[in-house]
């Protein structure tokens, strides 16, 4: 068991240490084994690094290192530099919303800063092979939290609504709403167009790949 980092360094000093090697040998040092898919095991890279790095909050709506008020965020890319798929950031509520603004919520509470740490994950590469790259934190720019926030207040606005089955992956500049469950059955209750409770497929806030990209872009000055 790995405990947890007292300070922003010592964590992107650990982070750092991970670079170069790959997934099976970081799950080999902490004695677990390599899935042969993620499709049943689509948490497994983060939770593989959370492991490794001393994360305390496991599942909690909050950030995964709440001490140091760092979210840690794994991020498939190609040999380029471009990631591969958009970013999970957390569960989106979707009732109870009456008067939460963006400050309050868990999106902003998990963005404020971020560990970022890109995988080599062409397709080619089986998942042990898979290497880690140079971690780095970032915090978003005056733009990025603008940006953020209007698609933020656009999307919840839509859910207040009851406009809930109407919000597709398109809507939003940065951010984006999908659906965030195991399967069709695993409803939740959410709000109908008149006020009504309805039950909806759980949805969760995501960040688009061009605007992963471009934080990418102005880390690494690709």
């Amino acid at each position: 068991m790995v405990e947890r980092p007292y300070s922003e360094q010592q964590l992107l000093d650990r982070a750092q240490m991970l670079a170069g090697l790959t997934l099976s040998q970081v799950a080999n040092d902490l004695g677990l084994e390599v899935p042969q898919s993620l499709r049943r095991n689509k948490g497994w890279i983060g939770n593989l690094l959370e492991l490794a790095l001393g994360a305390t909050a496991g599942s909690k709506p909050q950030q995964d290192f709440p001490e140091l008020g760092i979210e840690l965020k794994s991020i498939p890319i190609n040999a380029a530099g471009k990631p591969l798929e958009t970013t999970y950031v957390c569960i989106t509520p979707l009732t109870g919303i009456g008067g939460l603004t963006w400050a309050q919520s868990n999106i902003f509470n998990k963005l404020k800063k971020v560990l970022w740490i890109p995988i080599l994950s062409d397709k080619s590469l089986a998942i042990g092979d898979r290497q880690i790259g140079s971690p780095f934190i970032w915090q978003p720019n005056e733009r990025e939290q603008c940006l953020m926030q209007q698609d933020w207040e656009e999307i919840m606005e839509l859910i207040a609504l009851g406009e809930i089955n109407t919000i597709t992956a398109k809507i939003g500049q940065v951010l984006q709403l999908r659906p965030k469950g195991a399967n069709a059955k695993a409803l939740t209750k959410g709000v109908g167009r008149d006020g009504e409770t309805i039950m909806t497929l759980p949805r969760g806030f995501y960040l688009k790949i061009p605007f992963t990209h471009q934080i990418l872009i102005d880390q690494f000055k690709l």
